[in-house]
């Protein structure tokens, strides 16, 4: 069965680190035991596994089956250990890998929720997404669609998916090191726009609310919601936050009793199911008890499980379905796993094979992006991708910097540096001069702000904070 919405969700292609919560510990209420769910897990796996293709892919046309790397990552199956036949020439992380390195990927003509897409997947499936390949840089891919008009939202803002999923893929694919790699400047505008487009009921949908009170009081969409609950989490919002209690309180106005299903608009489903139970598991709220078991002992971790083959594995997409759906058995399988919307890479069972890949250099003569935020304290951020052609294996701050100011997409990230070469403290950015403590620091996939020199070394990959202050 074809996924439902396919407008929406083609170009949102659904997707942080969203860590996957393991739920073994659960009140005896609770009607699916731990025993329970960790079978729906192995049954689950082996669904996903058998999806793949005899090449050992999952990526194709339209809304790929790709996604089944969040919920493998999220059920503790390296996507490394994923291949056909046990053909681990043609393993699902090498295969993705060298897909998403092509310049063909993702289409002639991308849209944001391309990219975060290849960002939660690639992470999920161990690939750093910022260091691809020599010529791929996802995490500038994302910058690149940074609305420089309408601060904080990525793509446009008339679809706020686009913003939603730079929040998931910018805050959940951290570092290999599990660190935070955009600066809290940036995190704090999308999570501004995040705030303001949130229903009066509590809610989200993919389409712009800000500033239009119709909107805002329009009804909520199950799956956004759970999607963009995640986002202000793995955004560093707590779940005491009263817009993500807001959100939590909407799903559970959505409960169906009797099957512990959520209602979406688009009526009882999976797919529904699984996004707000996402949600939930992303900010730490748990989807077995409390508000989520309902007066009749249910919770939408049951719905999912009774919607599922056994021992078969897939998920169907509504209850009167009679096949599972590929795209249903993703959602509902990362959900029952306990995962947000990805999940940091397990490490492999594979002999040899690491956690992580990434390129490990920049490849000279051959061209790149790097992400790059210029703060200047003032509350004017700026954001793009800076598109260069390396001399060496590393370049310099400066290099970055004076390549940012002819080659940036969005332009005007950078409008002038001083000095304009050579090596020493940069002493003014875009007209902005340092001044007694305040002056121009740098900091790289989120290390401590330090002075910053035009000679510091830049890799392949790095997210580049500059901002000014003390």
């Amino acid at each position: 069965m074809p996924r439902p919405r396919p407008s929406r969700r083609l170009t949102l292609a659904l997707p942080a680190a969203l860590g996957a919560l393991a739920l073994t510990t659960l009140p005896a209420s609770a009607t699916s035991t731990p025993a329970q769910i960790a079978t729906s897990r192995t049954n689950g796996v082996a669904y996903l596994k058998s999806l793949q293709a005899a090449d050992g892919s999952y990526a194709g046309s339209g809304l790929s089956n790709e996604w089944a790397f969040s919920a493998f990552a999220a059920a503790g199956t390296a996507v490394v250990d994923v291949a056909p036949g046990g053909d681990t020439t043609k393993n699902a992380r090498t295969v993705y890998r060298n897909l998403i390195s092509t310049a063909a990927w993702p289409s002639a003509s991308p849209v944001v929720t391309d990219y975060e897409r290849g960002v939660l997947n690639a992470y999920a499936a161990g690939i750093d997404p910022a260091r691809v390949s020599a010529s791929r840089n996802l995490v500038a891919d994302v910058y690149a669609y940074w609305q420089t008009a309408e601060a904080g939202y990525f793509g446009p803002s008339a679809n706020v998916n686009g913003t939603v999923f730079a929040a998931l893929a910018l805050g959940g694919a951290r570092t290999q090191a599990g660190g935070t790699r955009v600066p809290q400047a940036l995190t704090d505008a999308i999570v501004t726009r995040l705030r303001a487009n949130q229903h009066v009921d509590g809610g989200w949908t993919y389409a712009k609310a800000e500033g239009n009170p119709t909107a805002l009081n329009a009804p909520s969409d199950v799956d956004m919601t759970g999607a963009a609950m995640a986002a202000l989490c793995v955004s560093g919002v707590s779940n005491t936050d009263a817009d993500v209690v807001q959100a939590k309180n909407f799903l559970k106005g959505k409960l169906a009793p009797s099957t512990g299903a959520f209602n979406s608009l688009y009526g009882v489903n999976t797919s529904s199911n699984g996004w707000g139970v996402s949600g939930l598991n992303a900010c730490g709220i748990n989807p077995q008890t409390g508000d989520f078991l309902t007066t009749s002992g249910k919770t939408p971790v049951d719905f999912l499980i009774a919607n599922q083959y056994n021992p078969a594995g897939g998920f169907k997409y509504k209850p009167s379905d009679t096949t599972p759906s590929s795209y249903s058995s993703i959602d509902a399988l990362r959900a029952v796993a306990g995962g947000g919307f990805t999940s940091a890479p397990p490490l492999p069972l594979t002999p040899g094979a690491p956690q992580w890949v990434a390129q490990a250099g920049f490849t000279p003569g051959t061209a790149t992006k790097l992400a790059l935020t210029v703060d200047d304290g003032a509350g004017n951020l700026k954001v793009c991708s800076v598109a260069l052609t390396p001399t060496g294996t590393t370049t310099t701050l400066g290099d970055v910097l004076n390549a940012a100011a002819t080659a940036a997409t969005p332009s005007g990230c950078v409008t002038g540096v001083t000095p304009p070469s050579g090596t020493g403290t940069v002493t003014a950015v875009n007209g902005k001069a340092n001044s007694g403590a305040d002056t121009w620091k740098v900091s790289v996939d989120g290390s401590a702000f330090a002075g910053a020199l035009r000679q510091k070394a830049i890799n392949i990959g790095d997210t580049i904070a500059l901002r000014w202050g003390a």
